[in-house]
């Protein structure tokens, strides 16, 4: 492993790294007018959500790594203290990206990335009419990390008025994530598809699991289980009853004849294959037989 001193490395250098590190990152579309009512549309993936009560986004406009100059948005944010904040999907994503050039002042980047301008409800600059969710945003506070290049400004945003599309949404009013189709942010030209590689991992217990401290020796040696499996064997409550073992076992001689004297190798084999379907139940059965 190469451990590096930030202090020793180039700011652009760095700033490299961290953004292949701490990937994918969502992308704030945001959109800003100037002290003139002139639009400005620019992305950034310093960005996440970070309340619900009150409903607080932050994004980070940092100063640019090449000549420690600022952002258009950053400067609006400050003259006007409204902002909002259009999430990115695979539609738009390119469009998104065009409007990352750095236009001069004044330059509409709506309409170099042929985007549509949609009149906001309770703040001044517009919204994307493209973007699928669309959050107008009070600016309570912008706060300096630094004044070199590379520093960022964080611009702590308050949502005041949301907008979805209902073609987002499910039967139930809940945001379909594979419908939604966001993008993220990466290192260098890189970005990934939200949907493409979406996964469902059960949230932990509200009563707490067992953990893996607490499974028997040869379960948390394994040789053959991951760290996954081990995670997902984690979180049950409560280990299976031994007549639940023997009917389980019972049941399943008929397509493993010689389970019963199987060494824990070949057990944990076929509990991996019964964990990567999802079946912990089955497979805490089996390793305990």
């Amino acid at each position: 492993m190469v451990s590096l001193d930030p202090k020793d490395l180039s700011t652009g250098k760095l700033h490299g790294y961290l953004l292949s590190s701490v990937a994918p990152r969502p992308i704030a579309f945001a959109s800003t007018i100037d002290a003139k009512g002139n639009p400005n549309l620019s992305p950034f993936s310093f960005f996440n959500v970070f309340s619900a009560k009150p409903p607080v986004l932050i994004f980070s406009p940092a100063r640019r790594v090449r000549d420690n100059t600022t952002k258009h948005t950053l400067v609006n944010a400050e003259q006007t203290k409204e902002v909002v904040i259009n999430v990115v999907n695979y539609d738009i994503v390119h469009q998104m990206s065009l409007s990352s050039t750095e236009y001069g002042e004044g330059v509409n980047e709506f309409d170099k990335a042929g985007l549509t301008m949609l009149k906001s409800d309770i703040v001044k600059p517009f919204r994307v009419a493209e973007s699928p969710i669309q959050l107008e945003c009070k600016v309570n506070n912008i706060i300096s990390l630094g004044t070199e290049g590379g520093a960022g400004n964080l611009v702590i945003c308050e949502v005041v008025k949301l907008h979805i599309s209902e073609d987002v949404l499910n039967s139930d009013g809940i945001i379909d994530q594979e419908e939604l189709d966001l993008v993220a942010r990466a290192g260098g030209s890189y970005y990934s598809r939200a949907k493409a590689g979406f996964f469902e991992i059960p949230k932990p217990l509200r009563t707490l699991g067992i953990g893996v401290d607490n499974m028997p020796k040869h379960v948390r040696n394994s040789m053959i289980l991951t760290g996954n499996n081990l995670g997902m064997l984690g979180n049950v409550e409560k280990l299976p009853s031994k007549k639940d073992i023997e009917e389980f076992i019972k049941d399943v001689s008929e397509r493993y004849p010689d389970i019963k004297t199987a060494s824990h190798r070949e057990k944990h084999k076929i509990a991996r294959n019964y964990l990567s379907y999802g079946d912990v139940e089955s497979a805490w059965k089996l390793l305990l037989s």
